[in-house]
């Protein structure tokens, strides 16, 4: 049976001191729109609604919950509001911005900068399988800059993903929407069902929770990375523990990418959370290594590999 879809507060609506404009994104935690403050500027406002324990039918504002699903919602509800507490005292260019958050509706509401751009889930689209090592070593080295200010916050993103990851209209990366308080939800109620995305996450995400920390972020890292390449998420964590069919970067991508990259995207995606980088910091000094003016080289040997298999095609027909 596909999810409920819960029905978005209508254009218009007054939500404390923010007029709704449209719904900017929905999923099965919450739903996501474009607002404007009393001064009129834009920013996006995230509402706890996740639709397992909550319904809202059109014309709706406050949702249902059903007696059973309480205990739960308040408590997911309790996560997301600390979640926006603590990121509203986290200020760095790489991750959203909160700027209010609060109560209404019998739910909460989290107020965020509205940043201009796109995801880079849409760049992987649009450049599928031709993405240069210097966009991805300028958007992941400033990104890895505030992921290690979200963990030095002792705070963890846990749904790290380029769906996730917003790159600005200045082509600078933004963390959006953190995972921490679905994740709790899940971990206190395990009759829901879990809430990651397959192919970004961590195998501890699927057990063994207890050991989520920032290498489980770091796996993600370099899911993402590899996603980057291959225009695809790659096999989920769970699979992968009982036949793991991801064919290394190393191997994959050999003389298309610096094999210093691709070792790195290795590193991190171990199943094993004890072989890959234990901090964003150690990740940092590996990935310090790349070498842009060996960027034309891997591109011009890119280039040659593609009209080479162009003319050997000509040839077979």
């Amino acid at each position: 049976m596909p999810p409920q879809v819960n029905s978005p507060l209508p254009p218009g609506y007054q939500l404390d001191q923010y007029r709704v404009d449209s719904q900017l994104s929905v999923g099965g935690f919450s739903i996501v729109y474009l607002a404007f403050d009393a001064a009129g500027e834009p920013v996006a406002i995230k509402e706890y609604l996740p639709n397992t324990l909550a319904s809202r039918g059109d014309g709706e504002v406050v949702p249902t919950i059903t007696e059973a699903n309480m205990p739960a919602f308040r408590y997911g509800m309790r996560c997301f509001f600390e979640e926006g507490r603590s990121l509203a005292g986290l200020t760095h260019p790489n991750v959203v911005r909160v700027l209010n958050f609060f109560r209404a509706n019998e739910t909460v509401y989290m107020v965020m900068r509205y940043e201009r751009g796109r995801t880079l889930q849409d760049v992987i689209v649009k450049r599928r399988g031709e993405i240069r090592e210097s966009f991805l070593r300028y958007v992941f080295t400033r990104l890895l800059l505030g992921l290690r200010e979200v963990h030095t916050h002792k705070f963890l993103h846990l749904d790290l993903k380029p769906s996730n990851i917003y790159i600005r209209n200045n082509g600078s990366p933004v963390l959006i929407d953190f995972g921490a308080a679905r994740n709790a939800l899940v971990a206190d109620a395990p009759m829901l069902k879990p809430m990651y995305t397959p192919g970004f996450a961590s195998p501890e995400h699927y057990k063994n929770r207890d050991l989520l920390g920032p290498w489980s972020d770091i796996y993600s890292v370099g899911a993402s990375l590899y996603s980057c390449l291959a225009g695809a998420p790659p096999q989920a964590a769970d699979q992968r523990m009982q036949n793991d069919l991801v064919v290394p970067a190393v191997r994959r991508w050999q003389g298309q990418y610096s094999e210093h990259l691709l070792e790195t995207i290795d590193w991190c995606m171990q199943l094993s959370h004890l072989q890959r980088p234990q901090s964003v910091f150690q990740l940092q000094r590996a990935l310090a290594d790349w070498k842009k003016e060996d960027e034309p080289q891997r591109a011009q040997a890119s280039w040659l590999a593609r009209m080479r298999d162009r003319l050997v095609g000509m040839v077979r027909k």
